[in-house]
């Protein structure tokens, strides 16, 4: 059974997106707090965006699950 691609490519947003958040925290948890001119700027934003990421495909997800549930309302 094929998938329906807008459901793909939100699961494959949210994967995506958990994975780069994974990648950004672990850059933050690695920076000592001793560290002089340590910069997280980067990897904090990149977090936000990460979430932004994952909240979208969600949606996707979302709206194919309603658009399924209105077809099937529509045929039964």
């Amino acid at each position: 059974m094929s998938t329906i691609p807008a459901f793909q490519s939100g699961l494959n947003g949210i994967q995506s997106g958990l994975q780069s958040l994974n990648r950004n925290a672990a850059k933050i948890a690695s920076v000592e707090p001793i560290q002089s001119g340590a910069d997280i700027t980067e990897p904090l934003i990149n977090l936000i965006r990460d979430k932004q990421q994952v909240q979208a495909s969600a949606k996707v997800i979302e709206a194919s699950n309603n658009l399924i549930g209105t077809i099937l309302d529509i045929k039964a």
